[in-house]
């Protein structure tokens, strides 16, 4: 695929709104861990190459083990790798990356409520948020991957 446009010079404005709300995370109680598996799981329920790409690597550089990474789209089936914290994570991206489906169910919000107090959920949430953004973006603009 070839790039259409870039996105990051035609509307500078958006983007810069978009960098905006990722430092908003820079300050969350989220690990960098944390931050990249919340961006990985939602990255390959999108298909978004270049997040996946990019994500992956970053993963790998604060310490991620790739067994972690190579199952996280399993990772219901290999929950003895992830930690409880990081399954209600995991859950939360999906259930907020898949927003048609039912949206944030009450039985996990509950659950999370148990471990996350509001302004932690709110961080869970955004961080699931803002990769969407980009995993959008970079699909509709067929972004490359990159080396």
């Amino acid at each position: 695929m070839s790039v259409r446009f870039n996105w990051t010079t035609v509307h500078p404005a958006a983007y810069k709104a978009g960098i905006g709300m990722e430092e908003s995370l820079q300050n969350s109680f989220l690990t960098p861990i944390q931050k990249e598996l919340i961006k990985i799981r939602a990255s390959q329920i999108n298909g978004c190459a270049f997040c996946l790409n990019m994500h992956t690597k970053d993963a790998i550089k604060y310490g991620e083990t790739p067994q972690r990474i190579f199952l996280l789209n399993a990772w219901r089936d290999a929950k003895e790798l992830f930690t409880e914290e990081e399954q209600i994570i995991l859950q939360i991206t999906e259930e907020v990356t898949l927003i048609n489906k039912k949206g944030l169910s009450e039985e996990t919000y509950q659950k999370a409520k148990t471990i996350f107090d509001e302004s932690q959920l709110a961080d869970i949430i955004m961080a699931a948020i803002v990769i969407n953004m980009w995993n959008r973006i970079a699909i509709s603009t067929h972004m490359p991957i990159g080396k």
